[in-house]
């Protein structure tokens, strides 16, 4: 792992995630830029103080240089976003697997060279867009991609958040420090932040590309010095429309992201805070109702489940599902053999680079207070 030190919120959600399901170990790490830090997380995990590292340039090095059988396959970066290319590159350099914190790079153009390093290396690179690990997530992009609901008309996508609602980083808040830092988060705070998740699962579920957009970005609160309140329109690829908002500033609510897909002939709705249910509606018939765990969901869902219904699944299942699909795949390259399509579900790439472009063109759509086209493809 590099970062998720002391303090560090994510880190430790990763590694929870990474252990669930016996799959993964972690053996290396480069938990903090501080050595001292470092070497303190380190201790806390238990690990051998030889394969503590104070920097990943250090820990790339040292570890590839291992047998191969010693060094470590994969490394997961956890770090504030500008540090994602950098470490994602060194390691991928080395030889070693990559798992990704959003969004994947600060530019563009970074984004667009781990592509090619991806598939120069052939290696294995996710993503954690975690939401697409949660199996009502996955019963919705079934559901969505089978036509049960028509053709896609209308998307609506919200994710609201309260916790900046006060200039929270001048207190000191290690957290909304770095998330509202240009130097460390980049060009953008609550679209780099969370708006890209809500992006991401709308592509994931629907398979609509953005072809232009109208963006809107604001900083509400005075003193702040990235945006945090985001109200996008967009224009998909064959006509359907969406909505985005994406806010840190909206007071009172937590995690609130929520999406609806309204198509020619049905429509659905997820929540992230209510992650167990789906709602649906096909034809004119009345509003089903799906819950997690049920034999009439798809493959995919059930393969996403761990628990029977009832029993509460969520945020740090549905990392560990990013996780398990990577072990496998990683597993199943080193053995010779085809992984699991179920295994595969997983955040590519390409998915980064496409967030990425999304924040640079609401950034310009802002900057000119204007529509802006936006279509793209990344490097294969």
């Amino acid at each position: 792992m590099v970062g998720g030190g002391p303090g560090a919120f994510i880190g430790a959600v990763h590694r929870q995630a990474a252990a669930l399901d016996g799959e993964m170990e972690l053996v290396a790490g480069a938990f903090s830029s501080d050595p001292g830090r470092s070497r303190e997380q380190g201790r806390a995990l238990g690990l051998d103080p030889e394969r503590v590292y104070g920097s990943f340039e250090a820990m790339a090095a040292s570890e590839s240089g291992l047998p191969a059988d010693e060094r470590i396959q994969v490394v997961a970066i956890v770090t504030p976003n500008h540090l994602h290319y950098p470490a994602a590159n060194a390691f991928l350099e080395a030889g070693i697997h990559v798992v990704c914190d959003k969004p994947m790079t600060t530019t563009l153009a970074d984004a667009e060279a781990l592509c090619r390093t991806v598939a120069e290396r052939q290696a294995l690179f996710v993503l954690t867009h975690n939401y697409t690990g949660y199996p009502m997530v996955k019963e919705a992009r079934h559901r969505v991609t089978g036509g049960e609901i028509g053709a896609v008309r209308k998307v609506v996508v919200q994710y609201n958040q309260g916790w900046l609602s006060t200039l929270l980083e001048a207190t000191g808040h290690k957290q909304a420090a770095w998330r509202t830092d240009p130097e460390q988060a980049g060009l953008s705070s609550a679209l780099g932040d969370i708006g890209s998740h809500a992006e991401n699962l709308v592509r994931y579920v629907t398979g609509l590309e953005i072809e232009a957009m109208l963006a809107d970005l604001s900083t509400l609160v005075e003193g702040r010095k990235l945006e945090d309140d985001a109200n996008l329109l967009l224009h998909y690829r064959g006509g359907a429309r969406g909505v985005l908002v994406a806010s840190q500033v909206s007071f009172g609510e937590e995690n609130a992201l929520r999406l609806q897909v309204y198509g020619t002939e049905g429509a659905l709705e997820w929540e992230q805070e209510h992650p167990s249910r789906l709602q649906l509606v096909t034809g004119w018939g009345p509003r089903a109702t799906l819950t997690r765990g049920q034999p009439y969901l798809s493959p995919a869902a059930q393969h996403a489940s761990r628990l029977p219904p009832g029993h509460p699944e969520g945020f740090i299942e549905a990392f560990a599902n990013l996780y398990r699909g990577a072990a496998r795949c990683i597993l199943a390259r080193a053995t010779g053999r085809a992984p699991d399509p179920l295994d595969t579900d997983l955040p590519t790439v390409q998915d980064g680079a496409r967030g990425v472009r999304f924040i640079e063109s609401a950034l310009e759509s802002a900057r000119e207070r204007g529509w802006v086209d936006c279509a793209y493809a990344p490097p294969a």
